[in-house]
């Protein structure tokens, strides 16, 4: 079978992009309603724990239920209104009932999702490698978001991430297993060292604990030798981000930029580039 979606492969490519629409669509929730999630189990852990009784009573919320709803009028979104992309064209970007404008991000994670999705498709053709990219880009699209959103990186998703990179590599998907797990123990201590090395020289913390996690996720997948790439892109991007961001007045010096996007867009270009990369800077003529 696998080799014939290689020899056909606009199809192949076809029903990724399809398949991928629709986790975009699943990732939006993903996105909205994990972090509510966390909130809520919080909220409720702290009042368990002091023995007080919660301040209200509040709707049950899961990644599958309610049904998607317009966040202006509530009103529940009927399955044709929820087509990947398509139905945000037929309803001009507004909801059905109230005409409120719906965000433009959900079908631009979509489409990026998709886009994202179509590139594996032509770096690792019909095989396990392409299964275990698709999943790890599906996770980093959606660790990016809730990061933006919320400086949070929940270990919902980069703690499964890091053990289905080792489970990947045991048949040495993209990296083999020693390396793998050296990668892991790499990617989690180097940042949690400059986490406490920051923190006794300043007093403040200068990163959170989800970014050694995702740092040891990626470790996992791609190998410890990604990890001192990953870093310095990371760092470098960041870094102009961040300058950029304070440049055009959109942030101050001590507002917090979460690092996690930064990490994850580093990450999935080593996914795709990394010998090229690695080649470039360390191999003869590099640096």
């Amino acid at each position: 079978m696998i080799e014939a979606l290689n020899q056909n492969f606009w199809l192949l490519a076809t029903f990724v992009f399809l398949l991928s629409l629709c986790v975009g669509s699943f990732l939006n929730v993903v996105i909205y309603r994990l972090p509510l999630m966390m909130e809520r189990q919080w909220r409720s852990d702290c009042c368990e724990l002091l023995e007080v009784p919660p301040e209200k009573e509040e709707k049950p919320i899961g990644l599958a239920f309610p049904n998607s709803h317009c966040p202006h009028c509530q009103s529940n979104i009927a399955p044709w209104q929820n087509i990947p992309v398509i139905s945000y064209l037929i309803l001009g970007g507004k909801c059905a009932v109230c005409r409120e404008r719906i965000s433009l991000r959900y079908p631009l994670i979509e489409l990026i999702t998709a886009g994202l999705s179509l590139l594996l498709v032509w770096e690792f053709g019909a095989s396990w490698a392409l299964v275990g990219s698709l999943l790890l880009t599906w996770a980093l699209i959606a660790l990016t978001m809730i990061d933006f959103d919320h400086k949070l990186l929940p270990d919902d998703i980069t703690l499964p991430l890091l053990w289905l990179g080792l489970a990947f590599n045991l048949q040495s998907a993209f990296a083999p297993l020693p390396e793998a797990v050296l990668g892991a123990m790499l990617g989690y201590l180097s940042l949690w060292s400059v986490y406490w090395l920051f923190k006794l020289l300043t007093g403040k913390e200068g990163m959170g604990h989800g970014d050694f996690k995702l740092l040891g996720a990626l470790g996992a997948w791609l190998g410890w030798q990604a990890v001192p790439v990953i870093i310095l892109l990371s760092s470098v991007v960041g870094a102009l981000c961040g300058i950029a961001l304070i440049v055009l007045k959109r942030s101050g010096r001590d507002v917090p930029i979460p690092f996690g996007p930064y990490l994850a867009a580093a990450g999935w270009i080593y996914l795709v580039w990394g010998d090229t990369i690695t080649q470039t800077l360390f191999g003869p003529g590099g640096l």
